[in-house]
């Protein structure tokens, strides 16, 4: 690889941005493409597919084969809440590959004890979150149902574009939530980006069943190639 490529690669690495090194196969010419150059380069398609499985491999272009080499920062799930559904949902998330943070400043609930082996902060989540930082490889569950827990994470993830949100909570709930957010002043198309209530329609009853479909959800919202309406407004 050449060196001023390595050097920028390495720089987006350190960024936690993704990015993708293209190489033809028989002239060995190469280029690197930014994940936010990627919607108007002529392997869009390609390059979207690398990005989301975060998978390398091999592609024909117009007669060519072309290496894509994809490089993608560790994904990360902060969960807000140290609740029953957060035991659950933790492990399940670690097996799934994800670098998962349990952040609450309840210190009865956030115990090494209740969640082992796992990144723990019992900080409130304005503080943590701003120290570790969240980006577009970041999802974020707010789990508490606690405003004063919950909604500092939510207008932190918001900001910070990350490609999941989802909150706790009835939809009476979620309605007041939406209007504490308006009145913090995030846009009604930022906000409707929050899934709410969490996770997918399961009719999910235990603490564990929820954790299941919120990973699912999870993993849907970095996998899957969005829709046509989502592409057309906000997305990660």
């Amino acid at each position: 690889m050449r060196l001023d490529i390595l050097s920028r690669l390495n720089a987006e690495r350190a960024a936690r941005r993704a990015a993708v090194v293209v190489t033809d196969l028989a002239t060995h010419e190469q280029r690197l493409i930014l994940a936010a150059e990627v919607e108007a380069d002529p392997l869009a398609e390609a390059l979207g597919a690398g990005l989301r499985s975060g998978k390398s491999g091999t592609v024909q272009h117009e007669g060519r084969a072309l290496f894509i080499a994809v490089q993608v920062p560790p994904v990360r799930l902060v969960v807000i809440g140290a609740v029953h559904v957060s035991q659950a949902l933790a492990p399940m998330a670690k097996l799934a590959g994800l670098d998962v943070t349990i952040v609450d400043p309840r210190t009865a609930f956030a115990t090494p004890e209740r969640f082992p082996d796992v990144t723990l902060l019992p900080e409130w989540p304005d503080a943590a979150l701003a120290r570790i930082g969240l980006d577009r490889f970041t999802a974020v569950t707010a789990l508490t149902h606690d405003p004063k827990i919950d909604d500092p994470g939510l207008d932190a993830a918001l900001r910070a574009e990350c490609f999941y949100i989802g909150a706790l909570g009835s939809r009476k709930t979620h309605a007041a939530r939406v209007s504490r957010l308006l009145a913090a002043g995030h846009a009604e198309a930022d906000i409707a980006r929050i899934h709410a209530p969490i996770g997918l329609d399961i009719g999910a009853v235990s603490p564990a069943e929820i954790a299941v479909s919120v990973l699912g959800q999870v993993v849907g919202a970095l996998r899957r190639k969005p829709t046509r309406a989502e592409t057309a407004g906000p997305r990660p």
